[in-house]
């Protein structure tokens, strides 16, 4: 294929799960980069928010985010976003899938398919 693909998520998560079997059931050789074990880099971080937005990259329908306390919910902007990713990157929406550098945030097989210019089966 020649396209260089890394997925960016947690391990046990189950959309991850889905994803990667979705990949591997594709043909798709990956690099699988895992949050809690490797952590994420602001730089990382930066790139993809100003590429697809805090609103997107931030995922506030998990439980790490809505057992914040409120304040630490209002009132948030990029560099907030940021800083809370960072430190606990279970806020990251997942996955995060880079090929040749086209950024797709959530599992979608149909984007994926697009993204990777599969044939679809």
């Amino acid at each position: 294929m020649g396209k260089q693909v890394t997925i960016y998520g947690i391990k046990a998560c189950d959309t991850m799960k889905k994803a990667r079997d979705w990949l591997d059931q594709h043909g798709v050789a990956y690099a699988f980069h895992d949050y809690k074990a490797a952590g994420i880099d602001r730089a990382r971080l930066e790139a993809w928010v100003d590429r697809l937005g805090w609103e997107l990259v931030l995922n506030r329908a998990g439980t790490t985010f809505r057992k914040l306390p409120d304040a630490d919910k209002q009132g948030l902007d990029r560099d907030r976003a940021i800083a809370l990713m960072q430190a606990q990157p279970s806020m990251i929406k997942r996955p995060i899938l880079d090929v040749d550098g086209a950024l797709l945030a959530g599992f979608k097989p149909d984007a994926f398919a697009q993204a990777l210019a599969l044939a679809r089966g």
